[in-house]
């Protein structure tokens, strides 16, 4: 994992995510992802394959269709930023939970 962290009021702070969990970023899975975004003061955006959806969007983070293997790219800006991607990628690498 790479955060990059920007001065105070720049650019978000993002990194990239390898999806580990079996099943990929299904129901359960981005609903634990949103739930947990949510207790963050931070705008959280996810990518991949050039489509962006919101962090706390359940059925948006479905729609990526990010199976095992796949990469996302996170996005987060405001007060809570690095801790949000910090917390997030400790989701995901922890494969949700699940596995």
């Amino acid at each position: 994992m790479d955060i990059s962290k920007p001065a105070e009021n720049a650019e978000p702070v993002e990194c990239r995510l390898t999806i580990v969990n079996k099943r990929g970023l299904h129901a359960r899975a981005a609903a634990k992802f949103v739930k947990l975004v949510e207790t963050f003061t931070a705008d959280v955006n996810v990518s991949k394959d050039g489509e962006t959806v919101s962090g706390r969007s359940i059925m948006g983070l479905m729609m990526l269709a990010a199976s095992p293997g796949t990469e996302i790219h996170v996005a987060a800006a405001g007060t809570d930023a690095v801790a949000a991607l910090d917390a997030i990628t400790q989701l995901v690498d922890d494969r949700f939970d699940e596995d």
